[in-house]
């Protein structure tokens, strides 16, 4: 296995040094051979900004449901995220609808109390795991109120969430599809009774009202909402978990957050992003990229390889918070961008501000801890600390 993955340009993603840093690999990746066939995913690999944003923006050619290339898909399986135009439409709207209907000043505000009070908490003690005792919490928290339902345990949807996105990399290890499948299945029949007995206020409480005008099949809409769930707490806590690394790993960065605030998110997004990779199918012959995919073939769009790409961006392994205009590709482009790509970047604006303003002595205890996970990017453990420097040892 280790010898697979010194050689294999995707299977090398996966080793513990290149999980730290993979933006050398997909340069070389990039620079070797930008779109390439790749045996063990049976699928094309772009690397280019221009090739994975000619992709993500044509629902013509390249469909994201993969019954338009023959493919049986299971009911848990259909919802907003896998769905295309017109099916995809109707359930899109209804969510989005559903979205401009909330009053999000007033959940903005209430968030940034609770950070306030959960960071200043925080700071009375040595050290503590940035991923699971703030930008979990955090973030399960605020789509579960933005949905307008409590919040679970997290001893219960945490292992759950991560065993889905597990799933996302089953076609390197497809002994992970099967697990993935009953963890999604669970969520959404968790997300299924919000609709039986569905709250006052919120998301949910929205789609509730105007699901029977919709057109929306139950099914798909049941996991839809397991989707806004489970897509909006993993974009949330892993772009959080990221940029907070990337902030107090870099020499004067958090520091120039507050200088920058307005793209210094966007820009976080674009250095180190939660979405690594996306899929579609190809379902009419099509050049792209020098080569010629046929109907049927699976497509692999490395969006961490092209947010690095530098016929896009200058200078683009260096974090430059100033950054403008910065047309990442962190949350897609098209009709499949993430519908709660503002509010994970209201989050993370939110929690970070805070420790920029209030505590500007946060540091790393230690070096972050990545999960090994290729689809979406996230940190397992991150020890931080928000008192000063003494010289002294910070014991956690």
């Amino acid at each position: 296995m280790e010898q697979a993955a010194a050689v294999d340009p995707i299977l090398d993603l996966a080793r513990p040094s290149t999980l730290r840093n993979p933006y050398p690999a997909y340069a070389g990746m990039r620079e070797v051979r930008p779109v390439f066939w790749h045996e063990l995913l049976g699928s094309w690999v772009l690397t280019r900004h221009a090739d994975c944003l000619a992709v993500l923006t044509d629902s013509h050619r390249f469909a994201s449901d993969w019954r338009r290339a023959g493919e049986d898909i299971p009911a848990p399986l259909l919802s907003v995220q896998t769905l295309d135009p017109p099916e995809h439409t109707a359930v899109r709207h209804l969510l989005l609808d559903g979205f401009r209907a909330q009053d999000r000043q007033a959940l903005h505000d209430g968030l940034d109390g609770q950070i306030a009070e959960l960071l200043a908490e925080l700071a009375r003690r040595p050290s503590f795991d940035l991923v699971g005792e703030l930008a979990e919490p955090v973030a399960l928290r605020f789509v579960t109120a933005f949905l307008g339902v409590p919040a679970p345990e997290l001893d219960w949807f945490v292992p759950l969430s991560r065993t889905v996105v597990d799933g996302m990399d089953a076609g390197l290890w497809p002994e992970k599809h099967e697990p993935a499948v009953a963890a999604r299945a669970e969520l959404a029949a968790y997300a299924g009774g919000w609709l039986a007995d569905p709250p006052k206020e919120g998301l949910i409480a929205h789609v509730a009202e105007h699901a029977a005008d919709s057109g929306v099949a139950e099914t798909v809409l049941r996991n839809s909402l397991r989707a806004v769930l489970h897509a909006g707490y993993e974009s949330a806590s892993r772009l959080l978990g990221n940029a907070a690394a990337a902030l107090l790993t870099t020499p004067g960065a958090l520091a120039a957050f507050r200088e920058a605030p307005s793209t210094a998110v966007d820009e976080l997004i674009r250095y180190d992003a939660p979405v690594q990779a996306d899929a579609r199918v190809c379902v009419t012959d099509t050049e792209l990229g020098g080569v010629t995919m046929r109907a049927g073939d699976p497509v692999t769009l490395l969006l961490g390889a092209a947010n690095h790409d530098p016929l896009r961006f200058d200078h683009p392994a260096e974090l430059r918070l100033a950054r403008a205009p910065n047309p990442h590709l962190g949350f897609g482009r098209g009709a499949h961008a993430c519908l709660g790509a503002s509010m994970a970047i209201r989050l993370t604006g939110s929690v970070l501000g805070a420790l920029a303003r209030e505590h500007p002595d946060a540091r790393a205890v230690a070096e972050p801890d990545h999960r090994r996970n290729l689809t979406l990017r996230g940190l397992d453990r991150f020890e931080v600390t928000l008192r000063p420097d003494t010289g002294e040892e910070v014991r956690p």
